[in-house]
């Protein structure tokens, strides 16, 4: 029947008027012919022919005040009581303009002609209109159903909890039957909802799963909080059950699909970090870079590219990409050209350790807004190769700034990370120095910006230098969950260093939005600070992601310690002792305060880095310590 149904709005509006002539003309004759019970030797010559001589006007009067009733716009699939009224109020509209019409031009009929005529026209416009959502929810309902051995618990008995069970029931898209609802308040438990019992609360879900064989659980609480959602996927996941779906926050919902089961997610292990998502407010963020010429370091990353996606939504004047590894940034390129055509986005190979490289991008660009993502990042790599990391992480850094300094850049965004507070590996010290060249190099703005006299053709003075600093990011390449992820599929082991160990996790979306933000708040030489929640215990993730994936963890999948990589925390700070935080208008993001230091002494040391670096030398870490106070060397 679908087939048959009209898909586009002038063709549905096309049918239903056709249809409605032939109801309008068949209520105003069965109006005479039910008023002389049903006896057409009764009707009087005089009303028939007064009857047939008004239908004209009736059908066009009738048409009109429809259309005024805008009941040829509705999308009457999901009609209910309100549009009801509304076919009622225009059929009444209709039988007064009949009254008036037909006494004005003396055409008499008896009065109850007009009361069965508008009875007869309301009752067919409903069976009209309403007859797809008949069909929608017994036809399609116990026919769809009947071949379906799905069963379902739906977490929330509210509103969005009662739009799945009518979703599942109406769509032939989704499939299961709701067995019973759980929801927390005590007043709707032991309550039917739609023939669907309130079978108790959170507690008592897998007591339910097992009394009524569930098969999926639905979580159709989109107000809940980060803590709350968190609570019930676990108490769900104590559950045989392996699909487990989460409805999302209205928000997420607003302008996507219009039927609701289309919103419920797999349950991520982003509804595990027991917080709300950060949500920041990126109006005044796009303003500022539309009509922007903006360059990205390291855009074939997970950063990077999250970046990239987000700028180039946003009509920047020109994204220019850079990235030494032409796998990434070509996977990047085939995104961009798909989901953002109009944008103008150059994409370009190149490293931020080649001087030449990076002085020839920004001379022929001049990007206005840099965000620096290019990095080494993993930690035990690093510790293996020390030098490799000062020579991409410190002095990639360095020779960026300073290519920002020399064609005018006016905001420059480092991205650093938490690892940089009291580094004990060698790649949280060389973003710690990372740190510091942006606060030299902010003070060094600063400095021009009171005696433009000490500007030069190598620094315009006008750059706002800036750090972001975050934790952990879930998903990112090289993170702990694509690691447990692999380690699941195959089986297992998964890989926990220490059974303490816990870290700050943010998502992409989230790191990506404190970065755009920290491009607006930048004045020069603020590291920003996400303010993260509560740090989760990696063993922990491990287990829940263990359960997501439908397995139970140590009867299933093993769980094997394997002890602490060389440099590696049990757990990660935000702030140095020295630092202090200030807020900024988003209470979420806070702003460091910028250690004093002797910066003339920093750029004389960093020479000497570079040479040690340069020279592979063993020393390296030494000259690393001397330069970064908080660096704990590991022991050998």
């Amino acid at each position: 029947m679908d087939r048959l149904l009209p898909k586009t709005k002038k063709y549905r509006m096309l049918w239903l008027l056709i249809i409605d002539i032939f109801v309008i003309v068949f209520a105003s004759f069965m109006g005479l012919f039910i008023r002389f019970d049903f006896s057409y030797e009764s009707i009087g010559e005089i009303y028939y022919n007064n009857v047939v001589s008004y239908t004209p006007i009736y059908l066009v009067t009738t048409v009109i005040v429809f259309s005024g009733f805008h009941m040829y716009r509705y999308l009457w699939s999901a009609a209910g009581l309100r549009e009801a009224i509304l076919i009622t109020g225009a059929c009444g509209i209709s039988m007064l303009l009949q009254i008036a019409g037909m006494t004005f031009l003396g055409l008499n009929v008896p009065r109850s002609y007009y009361i069965i005529c508008f009875v007869v026209l309301a009752i067919l416009e409903m069976c009209v209109r309403f007859s797809y959502r008949i069909y929608r929810s017994f036809v399609v309902r116990y026919l769809h159903a009947a071949g379906v051995n799905d069963r379902i618990l739906v977490v929330g008995a509210g509103d969005a909890g009662v739009a799945v069970l009518k979703e599942i029931r109406q769509s032939d898209r989704t499939e299961g039957k709701v067995m019973c609802f759980v929801d927390d308040d005590p007043v709707k438990k032991g309550g039917i909802i739609m023939g669907v019992p309130v079978a108790g609360n959170r507690e008592m879900i897998p007591e339910l799963v097992e009394k009524y064989d569930i098969q999926k659980i639905y979580i159709a609480i989109p107000t809940a909080s980060g803590k709350d959602r968190k609570e019930i996927v676990q108490i769900c996941q104590q559950t045989a059950v392996k699909d487990i779906r989460i409805l999302p926050g209205i928000y997420e919902m607003i302008n996507q699909s219009d039927d609701t089961i289309s919103h419920l997610k797999k349950v991520s292990i982003d509804d595990l970090l027991g917080r709300d998502p950060i949500v920041v407010d990126l109006a005044e963020v796009y303003d500022s870079i539309k009509d922007k010429v903006v360059l990205v370091t390291g855009g074939g990353g997970s950063i990077g590219s999250e970046l990239c996606r987000q700028i180039a939504s946003h009509e920047p004047k020109l994204l220019v990409v850079v990235d030494i590894y032409e796998n990434n940034i070509y996977d990047l390129q085939q995104e961009l050209r798909l989901h953002n055509p109009e944008a103008k986005v150059e994409f370009l190979i190149g490293s931020v350790r080649n001087t030449h490289r990076m002085y020839s991008i920004f001379e022929q660009y001049r990007p206005q807004i840099v965000f620096h993502a290019a990095a080494h990042k993993h930690v035990p790599l690093m510790e293996d190769s020390p030098n490799e990391a000062i020579k991409n992480n410190v002095f990639g850094t360095y020779k960026v700034a300073k290519a920002a300094e020399r064609y005018g850049t006016e905001t420059f965004v480092l991205i650093s990370t938490d690892k940089a507070v009291n580094p004990t590996n060698i790649m949280g010290a060389s973003k710690r120095i990372c740190e510091m060249i942006i606060q030299a190099k902010a003070d060094r703005q600063r400095k021009i910006a009171d005696n433009p006299d000490l500007a030069t053709d190598k620094c315009v003075g006008k750059t706002k230098f800036v750090a972001v600093r975050f934790g952990n990011v879930l998903g990112s390449n090289g993170s702990v969950i694509p690691l447990f992820e692999k380690q699941i599929a195959e089986g297992g082991p998964v890989t926990v260093t220490h059974p303490d160990i816990i870290r700050y996790f943010m998502t992409i979306p989230e790191a990506v939005s404190l970065v755009l933000q920290a491009s607006v708040y930048a004045k020069g030489g603020e590291i920003f600070v996400l303010d993260m929640g509560e740090p989760v215990k990696i063993l922990d993730l491990a287990k829940n992601l263990i359960r997501l994936s439908g397995y139970e963890p140590e009867t299933d999948i093993p769980i094997v310690f394997t002890g602490l990589r060389p440099g590696e925390k049990l757990y990660e700070e935000k702030l140095m002792d020295e630092e202090e935080l200030k807020k900024t208008a988003n209470n979420l993001i806070h702003i460091g305060k910028p250690i004093e230091m002797d910066y003339d002494a920093f750029f004389e040391k960093l020479d000497a880095l570079n040479e040690a670096s340069k020279a592979d030398s063993e020393a390296i870490r030494a000259a690393v310590a001397d330069m970064v106070p908080t660096y704990r060397r590991p022991e050998v």
